[in-house]
């Protein structure tokens, strides 16, 4: 009931951008997720890492569900939690139709492909998510060749640019396999989940059929752009002329 009070803007029939609850709600469940299994672990004592992806055995594959919520330290919550916020939020913003698809798929062939390549050991944390959706932005935008997306992708390389290191065992105690398994699946599914471009308003002079000789600002200014005076006796004849007529007094006439 209480989500009917949030505000809820979709995309209009014209495909703009607008506002949407997913846009906080998403993000701040995710968010609030991985901080409560965190919180639960030190309270009471538990430790869910082998709950982690472990590669190539069976009992490992129960990972590829649980390992995104599961993170070794308060610095490794830390580090994954703005991230995903932002991210999250960037994904239900700008692809609100291919938003969960991507979350979920994400999830899953992120993890099956660390379940194959990773190292004997358990791999946890949300970061392989996070670079689902870092990279699945990124080549989005580039592929769809749409400005604001163009510009979304700009904006995810000046921020998250750096990631693209971690991809590749250059530390020890990192999982560079969930790395690079989230990255390529984020490129794969930027290929393979369709959305409509969003269509933007036009202005009358940006239309094909538009017609420069009606345009009434083009008229003061000729073919090679130079300003057109208009002569005085264009501008008097479009004026309302007066005339007044007199009846002098005769000179004759007598007075009473």
């Amino acid at each position: 009931m209480w989500l009917d009070c949030c505000f809820s803007f979709h995309m209009s029939r014209k495909g703009q951008f607008e506002l949407s609850d997913k846009i906080l709600l998403v993000p701040l469940f995710a968010v609030l997720s991985i901080w409560i299994v965190f919180w639960i672990e030190v309270k009471f004592g538990f430790n869910f890492n082998e709950y982690g992806i472990y590669p190539r055995k069976p009992i490992g594959l129960r990972g590829v569900f649980f390992s995104p919520f599961i993170h070794g330290s308060v610095e490794h919550l830390y580090n994954n939690t703005i991230p995903l916020a932002v991210l999250t939020a960037f994904l239900f913003y700008f692809y609100r139709k291919v938003a969960f698809k991507t979350l979920i798929w994400g999830v899953l062939l992120s993890g099956l492909l660390t379940w194959l390549i990773g190292r004997p050991s358990y791999h946890i944390g949300a970061s392989g998510i996070i670079y689902v959706l870092a990279s699945f932005i990124f080549f989005k935008g580039i592929i769809a060749k749409h400005f604001r997306w163009i510009a979304l992708s700009l904006i995810v390389v000046f921020i998250y640019g750096s990631m693209i290191w971690y991809i590749f065992p250059v530390k020890d105690g990192i999982s560079w396999e969930g790395h690079l398994s989230g990255f390529l699946t984020g490129l794969v599914l930027a290929f393979l989940l369709r959305i409509e471009t969003p269509l933007e308003k036009r202005f009358d002079w940006e239309k094909e059929d538009y017609n420069e000789q009606d345009d009434p600002f083009l008229k003061h200014f000729d073919e090679d752009g130079n300003f057109i005076e208009h002569h005085d006796e264009e501008e008097d004849s479009n004026k309302i002329q007066i005339r007044y007529h007199y009846k002098s007094k005769s000179d004759d006439s007598s007075s009473a």
